[in-house]
């Protein structure tokens, strides 16, 4: 089974959940910017979390499959169609060979998932599918993904066959004469920070920890950090989400050398402008780390589009593992329902 890429829009690339392990190395852990996104995505289509799917930023592509397959789309609402009709998000549905699903514009986030059964079948490098476009390696060829492109897809295995014959019985049909499935499970009731949306209003609210650094920034600049909204300037990409806001100032120079960063590391070059770290980061950094993004928050960040504002909380170390166990738990929760709908299908 292959997917044939009509469009590629502004960047789109095969990713998975990163490559840990070699940041000792100098190498980035990459992987999907959204993960929840991504993990949903494969779930909803019977594959493991870590499957290799296609991450799509700010749409305008469009995808020719080129045999029946399980499809999965989660993350950002880029108005998908598939052959002309509205495509239901973060539900499984049964496409037909030839189907042509196109994404529009972003409505409302940045980054959006497409998982297939079986997963996107590119070699790994290093354990991971994942394409590090600045090393130029992973995914597919090293690089983002191009008008003309044919990306193998996996043989589905036996969990994502069953959930296609129960897909296409809650159909009325055991062809593929339907251009597609009527999907039979949603993850609307998940908890709005799973969706990758921490406030369902027009200004985001990123929990952070108190950085290394922190106390070394002027009280002025740590009262701002939290009260002043900042801007996702347009220079921002997978590695780091640049913010412009009030200038965020030392209390007296700092000389530091380079040490490690993490997702979700929030450092502060000399320009004052903070920068969030993302999912394709270096693996040190010289500049002071003010705060640290909670994990549970890391996805509304990757999907705030430039020009969007956020703002900062703080929040305790317990909350922030709290928040986090509660994550995990509703994503058991969807790995449940699937498997419930298997036997009672």
């Amino acid at each position: 089974m292959t997917v044939t890429i009509i469009r590629p829009g502004l960047l789109t690339t095969v990713q998975d959940l990163g490559r840990p392990g070699f940041q000792k190395l100098g190498v980035a852990v990459g992987g999907a910017a959204d993960a929840v996104s991504l993990r949903t995505a494969n779930l909803l289509v019977g594959n493991a979390e870590e499957e290799a799917a296609l991450e799509l930023t700010l749409g305008g592509v469009a995808l020719r499959f080129e045999a029946d397959t399980l499809l999965a789309v989660c993350g950002a609402d880029f108005s998908p169609a598939l052959d002309g009709i509205p495509f239901p998000q973060s539900r499984p549905v049964a496409v037909r060979r030839g189907s042509v699903l196109e994404f529009g514009v972003s409505r409302q986030g940045l980054r959006t998932y497409v998982a297939a059964a079986g997963g996107f079948a590119v070699p790994k490098v290093m354990g991971s599918a994942s394409t590090y476009t600045r090393g130029g390696f992973g995914g597919f060829a090293g690089r983002a993904l191009q008008a003309g492109d044919v990306v193998p897809v996996g043989p589905p295995g036996e969990r994502s066959a069953r959930l296609g014959r129960v897909l296409l019985r809650s159909a009325g049909t055991d062809s593929g004469d339907a251009g597609f499935g009527c999907p039979y499970l949603s993850t609307s009731w998940f908890a709005s920070d799973v969706a990758g949306i921490v406030r369902q209003n027009d200004r985001r609210i990123i929990r952070v920890l108190r950085g290394e650094h922190f106390e070394r920034f002027d009280a002025d600049s740590r009262e701002k950090l939290f009260r002043q909204p900042f801007v996702v300037d347009p220079r921002s990409d997978r590695m780091g989400s640049r913010l412009s806001g009030p200038a965020l100032q030392l209390s007296a120079p700092l000389e530091l050398l380079s040490e490690g960063v993490s997702h979700g590391t929030v450092q502060v070059p000399p320009d004052g402008q903070p920068i969030v770290l993302l999912a394709d980061r270096q693996t040190t950094g010289g500049y002071p780390q003010i705060a640290h993004v909670a994990s549970v928050d890391l996805p509304a960040v990757a999907q705030t589009k430039p020009g969007e504002q956020i703002r900062f909380r703080e929040i305790g170390r317990e909350e922030a593992e709290w928040l986090l166990v509660r994550r995990e738990c509703a994503m058991r929760e969807l790995q449940a329902a699937i498997s419930l709908k298997l036997r009672d299908g």
